[in-house]
């Protein structure tokens, strides 16, 4: 039986573990207590006025119907002089599953998550992804987002360059897990799609 191919960086249950136990995330902090913090430094308070923008006058609201304070759009898989893949993340997530994604072997590609922030800021934003292959894990990485002030614009992350793996071994098809979530382990959104290794686009 063959050894299941590594698309990059497999994290250690253990060191994973290891990471999250000494990692304390700050205390969640409102706009108002950021605002009011150090409000007797000229610099600092207008420099987190033009941070904050448009949330520093209240809550922005971008969906009133929806309590959520992070709205997961869109995830496009970007490759360099080709038209963006993208899984529209608003619609039935069970259907994901049946677009599978077309990648050339050994490409270098990027994953964008566009989403919208209401309400008030999210701290710690983070994407972990898992890859699996005939049910057996062949990839996990965890990406730090960062913290985000409502707006009524879509932001987005997008994550650092990563290489397809290539050869006769590596083609075939890969489901992914996919998580949304933050510092104090709120899940924003959690979703899985799949995607095929092949030797050509075309293919």
């Amino acid at each position: 039986m063959s050894e299941p191919v590594a698309l990059g960086h497999v994290d250690s249950v253990d060191d994973e573990l290891d990471i999250e136990s000494r990692y304390k995330p700050p205390p969640e902090k409102s706009i108002e207590q950021i605002l009011e913090a150090d409000k007797e430094d000229e610099s600092l308070r207008k420099y987190k006025e033009t941070l904050l923008g448009e949330a520093k006058t209240g809550g922005i609201i971008v969906d009133p119907n929806d309590p959520r304070k992070v709205i997961v759009k869109k995830l496009a898989l970007c490759v360099q002089d080709r038209p963006d893949m993208e899984l529209d993340l608003t619609s039935d997530l069970s259907q994901l599953k049946k677009q599978t994604f077309v990648i050339k072997e050994g490409v270098s590609y990027k994953i964008r998550i566009d989403f919208i922030v209401q309400r008030e800021i999210v701290h710690g934003l983070k994407y972990v992804q898992k890859t699996y292959r005939l049910g057996v894990p062949v990839d996990k990485m965890t990406h730090m987002v960062g913290s985000y002030p409502p707006k009524k614009e879509i932001q987005s992350y997008t994550t650092p360059a990563e290489d397809a793996p290539s050869g006769v071994m590596a083609r075939g098809s890969y489901s992914v897990s996919s998580l949304f979530t933050d510092d104090d382990k709120h899940e924003h959104l959690k979703w899985e799609w799949t995607f095929d290794i092949k030797k050509d686009w075309k293919e």
